[in-house]
Order: structure tokens, then sequence, then C-alpha cells
């Protein structure tokens, strides 16, 4: 089971709460891969729960770093990162993971069933709890017209599946355990007009009533978000939302500025 793989820790907590609320907070963070170099150097951030924030930065500003620790996939060097006020060494490793549903841009898809593709060898995951999810992100019509259904075979890597429907199964998986907190790191890859409004709809219902953190490449996608962090060379440079930040005329104004004359 993927879910127990132990990774860079240990699991040495007990806490497992009925119920997560949501709230994150990062207190001066610190973590490097190795000790020369800081990826993250004194990160504080506090997320409400429910609400929507954006991690926004170039390749190396440290946003993918905070959801690996967020997840425990490695220990931080100094500070605190805590959910519901509670240190996320407390948690039981494997409760902490079910309750933060990771959305990754490279889909990883492997040849077996829909379902084993999405219960990950997980005894737990029932074919309720399934179609439960494929609801909540609305792929159940696209599941039921495949032959075999759950059943149907996927080939390596999805090949058999459109770039949306694979999506979608990625947001089944991450949904399966309906998790409190919602982590979602933007595809960069082109799409057509249909498919980016089916994945844009079904990541709308994913987050609505969840804590979700989303790894932005797109700044067009965030607009919306309560909150923006932008992050530079493991730093927080800049918060609040696109209207302030755009005012500010600051960091995140001028890679808006350079992204607009990209797509323009």
């Amino acid at each position: 089971n993927l879910l127990d793989d132990q990774t860079d820790v240990q699991q040495n907590g007990k806490h497992v709460p009925a119920h997560i609320r949501g709230e994150v907070s990062l207190e001066n963070v610190w973590f490097a891969y190795n000790e020369e170099q800081y990826i993250l150097k004194g990160i504080n951030l506090h997320i409400k729960e429910g609400e929507t924030v954006a991690l926004v930065g170039a390749t190396g500003a440290g946003k993918s770093s905070i959801i690996n620790l967020l997840n425990r996939f490695y220990e931080i060097n100094k500070g605190e990162i805590k959910i519901d006020g509670r240190d996320v060494r407390e948690y039981e490793l494997g409760h902490l993971r079910k309750n933060i549903g990771v959305v990754l841009q490279d889909v990883f898809l492997f040849s077996d069933t829909i379902y084993k593709n999405i219960s990950l060898g997980s005894e737990e995951v029932t074919e309720e709890m399934v179609w439960h999810a494929a609801d909540l992100v609305g792929a159940r019509k696209f599941i039921e017209r495949l032959p075999g259904k759950l059943n149907y075979n996927v080939m390596e890597r999805g090949s058999t599946l459109s770039v949306g429907q694979r999506q979608l199964i990625s947001f089944i998986r991450a949904m399966v355990y309906d998790p409190r907190i919602l982590v979602l790191d933007e595809a960069t890859s082109s799409v057509d007009s249909e498919t980016e409004e089916m994945i844009q709809q079904a990541t709308d219902k994913m987050m609505k009533g969840r804590t979700a953190i989303v790894i932005a490449h797109r700044l067009s996608t965030i607009q919306n978000a309560d909150k923006i962090v932008v992050l530079d060379k493991g730093e927080i440079k800049e918060v609040g939302k696109h209207d302030e930040l755009i005012q500010r005329d600051g960091y995140y104004a001028q890679l808006h500025k350079m992204q607009y004359k990209e797509f323009a």
C-alpha cells in the first residue's frame, strides 16, 4: 500500500483524530535536502480551514518542498508544521496522509484496472468509495461508458485514455478518502479548451469545503484564491489576493506581466 510507504521519516505519531478540520500552519520552517543548502528559509504561513491558497514562484522556489513536508515525506530541519494546531509528527502517518489528498502534475497510471489504479493496493478502498469520489469530481459518466467500467484495463501510463480522463482518475485517487486538505500541483501541459474546462469544473468541485493548496504554474487559474503566497529562493516575498499584489507592483506583478506577454 503506497500510503504506508515509510519514505524518509520515522513513524512516531499516535494521534488519530476522528475528524480533521484542515487548518494548516508553518512556523519558522527551515528545510534542506542536504545540509549545505536550505530550500526553505524561515517560512511562516497560516492557512485557515476551508481556505484556498496558491503557491507561486520560479522552479526551485520551494513550492514542492512545502507539499513534501506537509505529507511528511521528509522531516524539517527547524520549526514546526501543524495541522489543527498539532505538530504533524504527532499524527499517525497513514492517517495523516489519508487526510491530505494529493494531485500531482504527472499522472502516474500503471497497467491494471481503473479500480486498482485508484485503490493503489489498499484493501480499505471499496468500489462504493471509488464511485462516491467519482461523483465528487464529476467523473462517473466517463467511467460508466467504458467497457467493464471500474474493471476497464488501463494500459501503461494510461495510453488508452485521453489527457482529461487520466487527470480525472488522479482526482478520484486523491478524493477516495474524502480528505479535508487538498494539494493540487497544476498540470503544465497544454490541453484543448474543452478538456481544460472539464478539469477546471472538477477542480472547483474538489476544492469546495476543503482547505486547498495549489501549486500554480499559470497565474490565470488562481485569481480567485483567498491568498497567494509568492516564494523566491526558499523565502516568502509577498502574500495577498491577486488584485492587492498587482497593485503592489512587486514580484507577483512582474511574474503576471511576463506570463501575460507569453500568452498574448
